[in-house]
């Protein structure tokens, strides 16, 4: 595990109401009032039940865990886990509307298993996973994320909170050209990768880059006028999610945390995966059929073996109209479901 400390949360509170709202408290911190995507149909995939106990693996504002509990009532219990320590310490809402059903854990999805395990825990009902940035995180000019306002160079989805992590703007300082052209084109798919990263590292030599809006401005500059003409995006889009990527080790965080959800879950229980880029969703995808297709057949006749999981959607679920008109972050949202088979007894 890794050196940084898991920080619990136990709620004191002792008001109780099972039925989820949004806090309307002045004092909660506006940029962790928000919408979370796909509610409903998470609900739908992961169908709590009373008495069960539920992983969210990204707790983030609290959205999910909120619509869990509430449809989990009255004694359906939810430990959130989130690598941001602001996002645990701005829990204390829900911490106090869902008092004694409600445990927050500052700590990578990554090591999920190990978590619980400290805690005694083996198994659990369900497990969702809502990959990628937060709100707060892009709202939070500080943390560096966005181009859209003014911050430092900054990515790291922990705040920095361990000396050894390495920020965008130490990857973007130092790398060779060739090692950010080829994160800008595997992290981020961006066809003009080379030229970015070769206009970086001249530019560095005069003045390095710390702040998101340096870096927006570079690559505003060398990007075609085709591609900027055309382009429905912003034009450092994917080289901010591509250093986001690296910066956060994200596809590895995945495989590790896939890997320990699936072993966490009990029979007949529901891991639910919300991904926001084609990478994620791909590795999501490519794992879930994995598990659930049958071995191949060998040179002998043998028993069919059935796989340990079955996929509950074949393809990607996608927020409705309405969903994706209200709340932007929802249209590139795809969520996807497997289950652990029930053995049954002979």
């Amino acid at each position: 595990m890794s050196s940084q400390p898991d920080t619990l949360i136990h709620s004191g509170s002792t008001h109780s109401d099972n039925r989820y709202q949004p806090p309307a408290d002045p004092t909660f911190p506006l940029s962790f009032q928000h919408t979370s995507v796909l509610s409903r149909e998470v609900i739908d995939a992961l169908q709590p039940q009373s008495g069960g106990l539920y992983l969210d693996a990204t707790f983030g504002g609290g959205g999910h865990s909120g619509a869990i509990l509430a449809a989990s009532g009255p004694n359906g219990q939810v430990i959130g886990l989130d690598r941001d320590l602001d996002a645990i310490n701005n829990g204390q809402h829900l911490l106090n509307q869902f008092p004694d059903r409600l445990t927050l854990i500052h700590s990578r999805f990554a090591q999920m298993a190990d978590v619980l395990a400290e805690k005694g825990i083996s198994q659990v009902q369900g497990i969702l996973m809502d990959l990628g940035v937060s709100s707060h995180q892009l709202d939070t000019a500080q943390r560096g994320f966005s181009f859209q306002q003014d911050g430092p160079l900054d990515m790291r989805m922990n705040g920095g909170q361990q000396s050894q992590d390495q920020s965008a703007s130490d990857l973007v300082n130092t790398l060779e050209e060739k090692e950010l052209s080829t994160i800008f084109f595997k992290y981020g798919e961006e066809r003009h990768a080379r030229r970015i990263a070769r206009a970086i590292v001249q530019d560095r030599l005069q003045t390095p880059f710390t702040t998101t809006r340096q870096l927006a401005r570079l690559i505003e500059r060398v990007m075609p006028r085709s591609r900027k003409s055309h382009q429905r995006i912003h034009p450092a889009t994917r080289v901010f999610q591509a250093l986001r990527i690296a910066v956060n080790r994200e596809l590895d965080e995945l495989k590790t945390g896939i890997t320990a959800a699936l072993s966490l879950l009990a029979e007949g229980g529901r891991l639910a995966i919300i991904s926001f880029h084609s990478l994620e969703d791909r590795l999501v995808k490519h794992t879930f059929r994995e598990v659930a297709t049958p071995p191949p057949p060998g040179p002998f006749p043998i028993q069919e073996i059935t796989p340990p999981f079955r996929l509950i959607t074949r393809k990607p679920i996608m927020a409705d109209a309405d969903e994706q008109k209200n709340n932007r972050r929802a249209r590139s949202a795809r969520l996807r479901v497997t289950e652990r088979r029930i053995v049954e007894q002979s």
